[in-house]
Order: structure tokens, then sequence, then C-alpha cells
């Protein structure tokens, strides 16, 4: 799901390349937008490219193309469901944010009845602009080996998008997260930045800054001040589904 910004922001660019052929400006952005800076269409931006919405073409000026439409303005006859390959309804629309249930998709160890497992409660897709919270499907939960889990509360996360992939961490990954809020430097957290945007990053304090770095060559190192950003959880364990 996106925000409303970021829709209105992937139209917008979209309607201007297909009438133009040409990116619009970081100022013509923010005019259409109605947004105060320009750093704001720079976190929309960065927040579509993870989710692979669009892409920035390199060595040019003003080079943005559009990947992919949300599921809800795809015809229903080609929508399909990203984890199991289903057409979506007549109405053309497939949940891209709480995906529901995947304890019968994931078999494996969490599932053998000879390890111990305890439940833990599964969100939506983490995906910058929607804070953890927002993604929280009260009947939804993952089974977890009990061996995995250290003290205090975790919860599980399906990732969006290949930020994080150099570090081992594929989209539709499972993470699970224990719930806290600090983190050693160089672990990877789910951070929120200013109360909005919630995103699965490797953490770097650099003096009295606090930088959220990718691990993969194709996306920016963002950093803020430290009151900006505020740590979620951190990563314990991954679980992925072949």
């Amino acid at each position: 799901m996106l925000t409303r910004k970021q829709h209105e922001l992937l139209m917008f660019v979209k309607q201007r390349l297909e009438a133009s052929g040409v990116s619009p400006s970081f100022d013509e952005m923010k005019e259409a937008l109605n947004l105060r800076s320009k750093s704001g269409i720079h976190r929309l931006i960065t927040a579509l490219e993870e989710r692979g919405f669009i892409r920035r073409l390199p060595h040019r000026a003003r080079a943005l193309e559009v990947m992919k439409l949300p599921d809800s303005m795809v015809p229903a006859a080609v929508a399909t469901n990203a984890y199991t390959g289903s057409h979506a309804g007549e109405n053309g629309f497939s949940p891209n944010v709480i995906k529901g249930d995947f304890r019968k998709a994931l078999a494996g160890a969490a599932h053998n009845p000879a390890v111990p497992a305890v439940q833990i409660p599964l969100y939506g897709k983490i995906a910058a602009g929607t804070p953890v919270e927002a993604l929280r499907d009260p009947t939804a939960q993952f089974d977890v080996p009990t061996a995995l889990l250290s003290k205090g509360e975790h919860y599980a996360l399906t990732i969006e998008g290949d930020s994080m992939i150099e570090a081992g961490i594929n989209d539709g990954d499972i993470a699970i997260i224990q719930r806290c809020d600090g983190a050693d430097n160089g672990a990877i957290v789910v951070a929120l930045v200013d109360e909005q945007e919630a995103t699965l990053k490797r953490l770097r304090r650099r003096g009295n800054s606090v930088a959220l770095e990718p691990a993969n060559p194709s996306y920016e190192t963002r950093i803020f001040p430290p009151d900006r950003v505020k740590v979620q959880g951190k990563l314990v364990g991954i679980f992925r589904r072949y």
C-alpha cells in the first residue's frame, strides 16, 4: 500500500513521462504535491525506488522510469499475487501490505513438530511510508522455533524490495524482529524516520548523526539527526520460502 503522497508522486511522474518523455524536475514535483521542501520529494522517490515502483536512470539528470503501478491499478486479468502467483479478484485488487497468514506457505523448521515453537505477530510488508504499528494484523501469527528467540517481545515482518540483498535479505523473506528502542552500531534495525517512514536498514552512528545504510550499492545511505530516527526493533532471524 502506498501513502497518498507516494501515490500522487508516482502518478505525476507517470503522466509527465507519457506526455513529454521527460521526468519532472524536483521543483515541479514539489509544487505538484504542495510540499514545502525538496527533501520531502527525495524521501518519496527513495521510498518508491526501494519498493520497485520507479528507478533512477544512471548518468542522466531528471531521469526516472516507472517500473510498475500499484496492484489496485492493474487490470484483473493480469494482476497476480506475488507470493502465490494466483490472479487477483474481479476488481483487480491484490493486497500488498498485509498478506495474511504465511504459516502454511512457509514449511520447514518452524513447523517441525519435533522443534518447540511459539507464535509471534505477523505484520505486513515493511515499506517506507508506513509505521510498523500500522501494519499489524491481530489475526495473523507466525510460528518460530523458540531457540531463535531471545528475551523480550518479537514480531515478524514481510520484506519488500532488494535494498538489503547483500546482507542476505531478499524480497519476500520473513524477518524476525526483537522489539527494542536501541541497538549496537552496525546492527540491522527497523527504523522509524520522522514518525512516519519505517524501513529495515543497518544502523551506523557517525558523530552527532545517524546513518541508515542499505546493503545494495544501488541505494543511497541516508543520514539524519538523532532526533529524527527511532529504533523499533532489531533483526534476529530470517525465514525464506523456496
